[in-house]
């Protein structure tokens, strides 16, 4: 299985590029959140989720891990495939999308292109537990419980005062959409901790 391709930028189409490494193109099927960070030209590494069917062999690229792993998770969904999970890695960055899930708000999942009012309401449903773990997860490389950014530390410090991580991560969620992106960590705690208090 290929897991990351690094080369050069042959051509950029509307859902994917054509990544020329040593001399061979790869067809790579990418959100717009990654194409968007491409150019013609330009040297990079695709971190490369691979699909065999009976009749194809699909690439699916990201510029981060953490994107490849929601990619993963979107599709144990019923009825998420890898366009729907394309489409809505496309609408919602990693961030917003934990916030979304952690909030069960599923009109912000709903804005992703084929994405419906019972699909949104199924990917909050069943995501929504999972949520807290990916905020919590590092990179490639890293350990699992490693945190990333000041929410999953915001997350991680709640969950050591005792809530458990799904209310954690709805508190944190809500204090990061009412105090704006970023946000210092002092200050989601607080937030989050007051909310909790209501």
């Amino acid at each position: 299985m290929i897991g990351k391709l690094t080369g050069i930028v042959d051509f950029i189409g509307e859902d994917h590029v054509l990544l020329d490494v040593a001399g061979v193109g790869y067809l790579v099927h990418c959100p717009s959140s990654t194409l968007s960070k491409l150019a013609a030209g330009a040297h990079v590494s695709l971190m490369v989720e691979t699909r065999l069917t009976d009749e194809t062999i699909k690439l699916y690229g990201f510029f981060t891990a953490e994107e490849r792993e929601w990619f993963r998770l979107l599709q144990t969904v019923q009825n998420v495939g890898a366009r729907v999970a394309l489409n809505v890695l496309s609408a919602l960055s990693p961030r917003d999308l934990e916030r979304a899930l952690a909030l069960g708000d599923k009109a912000v999942v709903g804005r992703a292109q084929g994405v419906g009012p019972k699909l949104a309401l199924r990917i909050v449903t069943e995501l929504k537990d999972k949520a807290p773990s990916m905020m919590l997860r590092g990179h490639a490389g890293e350990t699992p419980a490693a945190p990333r950014g000041p929410e999953a530390d915001a997350v991680a410090a709640l969950v050591k005062l005792g809530y458990s991580q799904t209310t954690a991560a709805e508190a944190v969620a809500r204090a990061g959409r009412d105090l704006g992106d970023g946000a210092a960590l002092d200050a989601l705690i607080r937030e989050a901790l007051r909310a909790m208090g209501r």
